[in-house]
């Protein structure tokens, strides 16, 4: 029998933990006899992660021309990866999508919502996450974590506190708007608790699949 596919996004700032924490729903759902896809923005297919690495590289771009290569990207990750994979039937999760862009280059750099949404309506084409678990902390928190990762930051890592925090509030402003699509997961505690918070939430909002 095969399931119906569901979309689960995993968004916050840096050091919230969302790969980490996408890695241990992906087992939760396999554990459910679920088939699972984990993948990541930018990148998820190969001509994305080409543009991953100029996104997350040193030099910076236009924050309108840069909202615009994120969509690209976004555009090859979800005709080559997610939706072939829900159209399989498979259980997607993405480390990011687009409330990233709403929040990183709309909120932090300044980008205007509505070209953010144009830009959304040309490259989703209607398509929208089931779930969206929003890992939420303090700032200095997930920064002292981030650094604490012991890899080489990237170029939002580098940015000031100030652009941090204005990233943190548009994710809440995200999250309160659309409670039906949205869950705010304190991230603050240790990741097996954070884990557990998760999987009860998938759980109680995305109830396995019907057969199809």
């Amino acid at each position: 029998m095969q399931h119906h596919g569901r979309f689960i996004t995993l968004e916050g700032g840096e050091g919230a933990g969302k790969s980490t924490q996408a890695l241990r729903l992906a087992r939760h759902l396999a554990e459910r006899g679920l088939p699972v896809l984990l993948t990541r923005e930018p990148g998820g297919a190969p001509g994305a992660e080409a543009m991953r690495r100029l996104l997350l590289g040193g030099a910076g771009l236009d924050p309108v021309a840069e909202a615009m290569l994120v969509f690209a990207a976004r555009r090859e990750h979800l005709v080559s990866t997610i939706r072939p994979a829900l159209a399989a039937g498979m259980w997607v999760i993405s480390d990011r999508f687009a409330d990233s862009t709403r929040a990183y280059q709309g909120h932090g750099q300044g980008v205007p919502q509505a070209v953010i949404a144009a830009l959304a309506d040309i490259a989703l084409e209607g398509q929208a996450p089931d779930l969206t678990l929003l890992l939420d902390l303090p700032v200095d928190i997930g920064m002292a974590r981030a650094r604490r990762r012991g890899v080489a930051a990237d170029r939002y890592e580098k940015l000031d506190t100030a652009f941090h925090q204005r990233i943190r509030d548009g994710f809440r402003a995200i999250a309160a708007a659309e409670p039906g699509r949205c869950a705010t997961v304190d991230a603050t505690p240790d990741a097996d608790a954070v884990a557990a918070r998760i999987a009860a939430l998938v759980d109680e909002r995305l109830p396995a699949g019907v057969p199809a």
